[in-house]
């Protein structure tokens, strides 16, 4: 299912943090491909490494092991500060236009009601959240972990919690056949979150780790958890938006002057 547009009611605020992200995570993608050939050093560089985390492992030296040659990037130091770049880094095309697109469909409407500032704590709490989940899990692992799923998992939880109802137009795949329907936001995120707890129990074993490509499905799942319980906290504190109401200018009445 691959959503289209949303209809949650009207905005207050211009989301303008939510399209400066997907603006930093276009230019990183730009940036991982101006590397030429070395391109998947520079990707490692800038991931999350499980082991370079939880163990002290220099990460250069687990990137180069990978690669057989000598390391050209250097890795952030602080090497946890690489939770934070790994959040902008993406394996693909594929990967930054599912990402961003889901962050353009749902971030907006969660920006309008958390406002900028605390939009963008949420956004990189619920990405350190989703990276924290997947080190968690598997601890002594050595493949890099990127992207910005984790941080748009908690995007979409915010969004059941404050738009459940919210109808959103969504391209439906159901095997030869292609129908574009709407489908209540709690549906689809929930079927969306559903397939990511299932591959997760699923890719537990390091055989379907592997053979999975190493999607970090437990980053999702902690994201998406982190930013539940936060919305679900939130939300008595939050006010719902009034709806827009037009003003139009009045004539200064007098008592010969009546309309």
């Amino acid at each position: 299912m691959i959503p289209l547009k949303d209809y949650p009611g009207k905005r207050r605020r211009f989301p303008f943090v939510t399209y400066l992200l997907i603006l930093i995570n276009i230019a990183v993608f730009l940036l991982e491909l101006n590397q030429g050939a070395t391109t998947p050093q520079f990707i490692c560089a800038y991931s999350l490494v499980p082991e370079a985390l939880t163990h002290n492992t220099p990460q250069t030296a687990l990137c180069a092991s990978q690669f057989g040659q000598a390391f050209p990037y250097q890795v952030p130091n602080p090497v946890w500060l690489t939770i934070f770049t790994s959040m902008f880094m993406h394996a693909g095309w594929l990967h930054i236009g599912g990402n961003m697109l889901f962050l353009y469909i749902f971030g907006d409407n969660v920006e309008d009601r958390l406002g900028h500032l605390g939009y963008l704590i949420f956004y990189l709490f619920c990405g350190t959240a989703a990276a924290l989940a997947q080190v968690a899990v598997d601890p002594s692992s050595t493949i890099p972990s990127l992207g910005a799923s984790g941080a748009i998992a908690g995007v979409l939880a915010a969004y059941v919690v404050f738009f459940p109802g919210a109808r959103v137009t969504t391209l439906i795949f159901l095997g030869i056949f292609i129908t574009i329907t709407a489908v209540p936001a709690l549906i689809l995120i929930g079927v969306w979150f559903v397939l990511q707890f299932f591959d997760g129990v699923a890719a537990l074993s390091s055989q379907s780790d592997q053979a999975m490509g190493g999607v970090a499905y437990f980053a999702h799942i902690g994201g998406f958890v982190a930013g539940l319980v936060i919305a679900l906290m939130l939300r008595p504190l939050l006010r719902q938006p009034a709806p827009r109401t037009r003003t139009y200018p009045r004539w200064p009445t007098s008592p010969g002057n009546r309309w």
